[in-house]
């Protein structure tokens, strides 16, 4: 049964996507530098790691665009694990760095599982896709549905396929039953792989934290098999897109351009997609971020055609509703609530009625304002407090953006010299009075904004970053263990020292 993510313990952890990992692959795997990068956490004192969305991704490679909500990254999983499953033969090449390259390499682990296999991994195999059937058969079709027909997006099949009419979905099964097998296999190894690694992480005492988008991409298996619960019609248009008005990240508000819920709908369903939803993440996960948690009291409705974020409007939605659904489906709260932008005493309601813990930004806390949530002085308990989110600029990227003024300002509250941030800003969230405290990976390396992550309403250069072991100062762990001592946010031992080996 999932627990509340504030138990009364303070803790810390780091925010770093599996991407990031170091690696000899185009983006970091769910190999060897995952299960290192565990030990360095146990370690360094922290008990928590917080990930972004690990669903498929396309050309974006953005983990807010995945082709569904269901459904792991195949571009995670570990080509070594592959050949020492003995799916692929020493002659096939592992030093492919390129997604497309590792896409082939899939493919002949998939042709090796075929013709060795085990008895014992094959009924794994079947017994994975009976339990998965109903997210998997879906996106399995939408993966063999878009090879076959192009990537122009589902609206753009035949229309039989389109529509899911049953003659079409059967002929298309009937040819396509390899592919579809094919799929189901990249997933079921997928799975393995993550439960390898979540397996290490509880035995480290370390706890993940998933993130779950509020709203799904247009072009995904969930869209085109639940069309009914998503404001589309029958050729794929949607009536209106998602987005938020104007905030700090961007003066015209931003358009996402994803499609927005059938609130009815889903009520009158008793919201089982999203509690399928959840409880699939929840096999991944120990908690989970509700990504712009506001949405889920009131979202931003912008007419199709907009030109721009600000020509949107507040609809509300059956949040209330919704939480109840998924605490009562799944037997607690395992919920972190991102309610940062535009938020009204209405959704702080909402996030208290329920007990989850809401979001501190420390860059947020230097507008001048006394009243400011994010000032050191006016930071509550129950909250995770972040020195940046994957959204922000690094810590040291940041103030050297920041003008004279808010500089100075910066040193007053901070009590700190110029040459002491980012380490200051560091120490107030190691300090903080909330229970949890996060930390992008690049702030405690002490990194500047060419490691930035993502930059909101940027098309380009965005979820590049990668770590390199060296960047990792030998100290860095004895460093954050003696913070987590000192802020009393170190509950547990560390059972056994880290090697950097």
């Amino acid at each position: 049964m999932p627990g509340s993510l504030l138990s009364g313990s303070r803790r810390a952890g780091v925010l770093l996507h599996p991407t990031s990992l170091p690696g000899p692959w185009e983006s970091g795997v769910l190999g060897v530098d995952s299960s290192r990068f565990i030990g360095w956490l146990e370690a360094a004192g922290f008990r928590l790691w917080q990930m972004l969305p690990i669903g498929p991704v396309g050309d974006s490679i953005s983990p807010y665009q995945a082709s569904s909500a269901f459904a792991g990254n195949p571009r995670l999983i570990d080509p070594e694990d592959l050949r020492t499953s003995g799916w692929l033969t020493a002659a096939q090449p592992l030093r492919s760095n390129t997604w497309s390259d590792r896409e082939q390499l899939l493919h002949a682990a998939w042709l090796g599982f075929c013709e060795s296999g085990s008895h014992e991994e094959r009924l794994e195999l079947k017994r994975y896709w009976q339990s998965q059937r109903s997210w998997l058969l879906p996106f399995a079709l939408f993966r063999v549905a878009r090879r076959r027909f192009g990537n122009g997006g589902w609206w753009t099949w035949p229309d039989g396929v389109r529509r899911r009419q049953p003659g079409a979905i059967a002929s298309l099964l009937g040819e396509a039953s390899a592919d579809v097998q094919e799929v189901a296999f990249e997933q079921w190894v997928f799975d393995r792989q993550w439960q390898v690694l979540r397996s290490r992480a509880r035995d480290a005492g370390i706890e993940l934290i998933g993130d779950l988008p509020i709203y799904v991409d247009l072009d995904s298996a969930d869209v085109w098999w639940h069309r009914q619960l998503f404001r589309v019609d029958e050729v794929g248009c949607p009536a209106a897109v998602a987005g938020v008005p104007p905030d700090y990240f961007s003066a015209d508000g931003q358009m996402w351009g994803n499609p927005l819920y059938d609130w009815e709908a889903m009520q009158a369903d008793d919201f089982r997609w999203w509690v399928d939803r959840v409880r699939t993440q929840l096999r991944r996960f120990d908690y989970l971020r509700i990504d712009h948690f506001r949405g889920l009291q009131a979202f931003w409705e912008i007419p199709v055609g907009a030109s721009s974020g600000r020509e949107g409007c507040w609809r509300l939605a059956p949040g209330a509703e919704l939480l109840a659904a998924l605490g009562a489906a799944c037997g607690g709260q395992p919920f972190l609530a991102e309610d940062l932008g535009t938020i009204t005493e209405d959704v702080q309601s909402l996030r208290r009625q329920f007990g989850l813990p809401g979001t501190l930004v420390a860059q947020f806390a230097f507008d001048g304002a006394a009243d400011n949530p994010y000032l050191p002085a006016n930071q509550v308990e129950g909250a995770v407090i972040y020195s940046g989110t994957h959204d922000n600029d690094t810590v040291l990227g940041w103030y050297q953006s920041l003008d004279a003024a808010t500089r100075q300002r910066v040193h007053r509250v901070l009590a700190c010299r110029p040459d002491d941030v980012p380490g200051a800003l560091l120490r107030s969230v190691w300090q903080s009075p909330a229970e949890i405290a996060i930390f992008p990976l690049q702030d405690l390396i002490g990194l500047g904004s060419e490691s930035r992550m993502n930059t909101p309403a940027s098309a380009s250069g965005n979820w590049l970053w990668r770590l390199r072991w060296e960047q990792m100062p030998a100290g860095l762990a004895a460093g954050c263990r003696q913070h987590a001592i000192e802020a009393a946010r170190y509950p547990l031992p560390v059972s056994r020292a880290y090697s950097a080996s």
